[in-house]
């Protein structure tokens, strides 16, 4: 478990293997963290297990090419999970052009609070949906309350108290090639 107190540059969790990485501001800042990078680019490149919770922004191609890790962070920059095979990644904040490009397995869960997700996604491998399933919803808050209590993150304690207001704001990021083979449908039986 490695606890870093500040902000990290790039390749955070290149090659994850099991680790967990969680990455907060330090003390009192005049910094917004949620609108800020705290970590730079190309970070969990080629992950494929284990946990990233960083409470700020990521920069460029973030979890490209995860196959396994988990990770939360509070937005990303262009090429968000790009070419993505497995793991679970939760942004809280927007993400930059060609989201999901090339993204097989996996899923992520995408915080869309001005409503202009459908501009960032490459839809050429995904398929995004608001919440229709129970068990996502459940999956995607569970994360949010792990990141809120263990980087001390105002944004996702915030979004936590709001849950039934805010969880309308969320996507739900799918792979094409997945959806047959998914072990719960994306949407509860009426």
């Amino acid at each position: 478990r490695l606890i870093v107190d500040g902000d990290s540059n790039d390749y955070v969790g290149k090659g994850l293997s099991g680790a967990e990485i969680i990455v907060a501001p330090q003390g009192k800042t005049p910094i917004n963290s949620h609108l800020s990078a705290i970590i730079g680019n190309t970070c969990l490149y080629g992950a494929t297990k284990g946990t990233l919770l960083a409470a700020g922004r990521a920069g460029e191609r973030f979890a490209v090419r995860n196959s396994g890790a988990v990770a939360v962070t509070e937005g990303c920059g262009t090429n968000g999970c790009e070419y993505m095979t497995g793991g679970t990644v939760v942004l809280l904040g927007a993400v930059g052009d060609n989201f999901g490009a090339g993204m097989t397995g996996g899923m992520a869960y995408v915080y869309d609070e001005h409503n202009v997700f459908d501009k960032a996604v490459n839809p050429d491998s995904v398929v995004w949906q608001r919440f229709e399933a129970a068990h996502y919803e459940q999956d995607c808050k569970a994360l949010i309350e792990r990141h809120a209590r263990e980087t001390g993150s105002a944004f996702s304690a915030r979004l936590l108290s709001e849950w039934e207001h805010e969880r309308g704001k969320f996507w739900q990021v799918v792979p094409k090639e997945m959806l047959s083979r998914l072990k719960h449908p994306l949407a509860d039986a009426a």
